[in-house]
């Protein structure tokens, strides 16, 4: 099949392409890619501070410094020009995918299929009708009680013990709406960031979303059900809520485990 990846510029989403990429070798890929995810308006430091850790700092600072081939041992993670290398195609930023110039893009590509995770625009019904056997998302929050931004968070900040992802389709223009395939779970860990969970649920989450595009590859489809409740929808949090979630003894990043994450890009 011929598949879409629609993602984000940030860490996340690169650790997650490294994943998938390696999954579906068997499939003609192509990558685009957000700037970023919500609105532009002034973000709370707390946020200001995490997005410096999951997209200035790896796409202005470390994957700059990166050689362009990497040594005699290929490093654990690829950054997206890596990635691009490994697919042999470029990867490009689509930020107004449901205009006429850009929707052109991205039907070029002529996607059987397509996988958004983190991707930051709205997709329309011109985009969604593209590909024949429709567009999944991985979702890092359990739906339908976790819609929108920062589903982890919202999750941590009520205290629940688990957090979970969602592959659900996008099925119209409605956010984290769509027939559910399938939902992970794992424990809250309180000694570890909100960063660190979302990264280590992508590991189950891309594998279900992987297993989901072998099951279309297989048969045509794959089972979903409806969401028959309205659940939440959530928006980036307040400066009230970072600060009860700091009390709460969590943190949204911690620097240690990105240093320890930033080395895995490194070539051995």
């Amino acid at each position: 099949m011929k598949i879409t990846l629609l993602t984000n510029k940030d860490l996340a989403s690169c650790i997650a392409l490294n994943r998938l990429v390696t999954a579906l070798t068997d499939h003609e890929l192509t990558v685009f890619l957000s700037a970023q995810v919500g609105n532009t308006r002034p973000l709370p430091d707390g946020l200001l501070q995490l997005k410096f850790f999951e997209q200035s700092l790896f796409n202005e600072l470390i994957f700059p410094l990166l050689p362009p081939s990497p040594g005699t041992v290929m490093p654990d993670l690829l950054s997206f020009d890596g990635i691009a290398k490994m697919i042999s195609k470029p990867i490009r930023e689509l930020n107004a995918i449901n205009q006429l110039a850009e929707s052109a893009e991205f039907k070029n590509s002529e996607p059987d299929l397509v996988l958004c995770i983190r991707y930051g625009v709205i997709l329309q019904q011109a985009v969604i009708s593209i590909p024949r056997f429709g567009v999944l998302n991985l979702h890092s929050g359990k739906l339908p009680d976790y819609k929108g931004v920062m589903a982890t968070f919202r999750a941590m900040l009520n205290g629940d013990a688990e957090v979970g992802t969602t592959v659900h389709y996008i099925d119209d223009s409605g956010i984290d709406t769509g027939p559910i395939i399938g939902t992970t779970s794992m424990p809250v860990d309180s000694a570890r960031s909100y960063l660190w969970h979302v990264l280590e649920l992508y590991k189950d989450g891309c594998r279900l979303l992987v297993d989901a595009v072998k099951a279309i590859a297989d048969s045509g489809s794959v089972p979903a059900r409806p969401q028959t409740r309205s659940g939440s929808y959530y928006g980036f949090p307040t400066e009230e809520e970072l600060t009860i979630f700091a009390e709460m003894g969590y943190s949204l990043v911690d620097p240690a485990e990105i240093a320890s994450i930033a080395k895995k890009f490194m070539a051995k």
